[in-house]
């Protein structure tokens, strides 16, 4: 079945109206020639189609395909599935295994728990397991983490779960051009990767300049960012979070507070290098993620800055997940379950020994 796959997408691809690789990534070009502003969602979309046009073994299998697409490269290289993410998952990690760079995007990744084997044991350990003999050049993207009144099913992040697995890469995007950036790198990466979005930025618009609108554009997997330079405190953050990271460290300014923000942009493999760079100069650290603070990415984060720069820490490091519970219904208690820009700021002004210290305020 995947030898017959293979040889219909490459085939009806390099037919497909005559159409040379890189011809639409060239128009693409056009229409960006000058810095815009683009939301995360035509990010995405526009790093899907150059690189199925640059590269007629990329094909897209799953739900919620991405507009456009199908009627633009035909069901061949775009397969719009039912819901049975075990079937369809294990298809594609076998396509992966016979040559082709297939790109599943889950509803949310809640419903990836259904096809959770193939993309642990079959994807991420076949490398290792075959001594280098089989690649499985593979993206698994959508949304992760909480949405908006959907209860603790739909609900969760998996950041930490696919990162603690060696032979998977995880990235979590923040802005259009880190979406756009990580997306390209990930289709064009030999190993498999999870590639983590959040639904609440999907219509966020960024500024995007002329460079990351050109068609060879592609961040380096691994390397954060720094989004907002400080002395003070080193916030890190991935994902929305990154929003709120920045929206607190312009609230600690005011108050005489130089927050440094990262935003992580790789969280496996992590840029443990930048993250200790920056702790050396504060000498503070505040990590924040949504997911459940018990062997969390900021767990990670903390234990790599107390390995590596400990003797530079002027305060405890803190941490801010979400809460330990699993993620309520209702509005005003979804909420209080995960982390808010104030209690980033509350952390902040812990470090900096601004504020009461947790234990006398309770």
């Amino acid at each position: 079945m995947f030898r017959i796959l293979t040889q219909r997408v490459l085939g009806q691809s390099l037919l497909q109206q005559g159409i040379r690789p890189g011809a639409v990534a060239s128009a693409s070009r056009c229409f960006a020639s000058a810095a815009k502003d683009l939301t995360v969602r035509e990010a995405l979309n526009s790093a899907l189609n150059e690189e199925m046009s640059a590269d007629p073994r990329v094909l897209l299998m799953g739900e919620e395909i991405t507009k456009g697409l199908l009627d633009k490269y035909g069901p061949d290289r775009v397969l719009d599935t039912p819901i049975t993410e075990a079937g369809f998952t294990g298809i594609a990690v076998g396509a992966a295994y016979h040559g082709l760079r297939p790109v599943v995007e889950f509803m949310t990744f809640n419903f990836a728990m259904q096809a959770i084997d193939h993309i642990i044991n079959s994807a991420a350990k076949t490398y290792y397991m075959s001594a280098g003999q089989i690649s499985v050049p593979i993206v698994f993207r959508g949304p992760n983490g909480a949405a908006a009144g959907v209860g603790a099913q739909h609900s969760q992040c998996y950041a930490s779960w696919y990162a603690s697995c060696p032979g998977l890469k995880v990235l979590a995007p923040y802005s259009s051009e880190d979406a756009r950036g990580l997306l390209k790198a990930a289709i064009r990466d030999p190993d498999p990767v999870v590639f983590l979005e959040n639904e609440l930025l999907y219509g966020e618009a960024f500024p995007v300049s002329a460079e990351v609108l050109d068609s060879n554009f592609a961040l380096p997997i691994g390397k954060a960012k720094i989004e907002r330079e400080g002395k003070d405190v080193t916030i890190t953050a991935f994902s929305k979070m990154v929003g709120f990271a920045l929206k607190a460290a312009e609230i600690l300014d005011k108050e005489g507070i130089s927050a440094e923000v990262i935003n992580l942009r790789s969280i496996r493999p992590l840029d443990r290098a930048a993250i200790n760079a920056s702790v050396r100069k504060t000498n503070r650290l505040v990590t924040v993620e949504e997911g459940f603070p018990q062997h969390g990415v900021g767990a990670e984060i903390c234990t790599s800055v107390v390995e590596e720069s400990f003797g530079y820490l002027d305060a405890p490091v803190e941490r801010i997940a979400g809460a330990d519970v699993p993620m309520p219904y209702a509005a005003n208690l979804e909420r209080l379950a995960l982390p808010q820009v104030e209690d980033i700021v509350r952390a902040a002004k812990r470090a900096c020994y601004r504020s009461v210290p947790m234990a006398a305020a309770v």
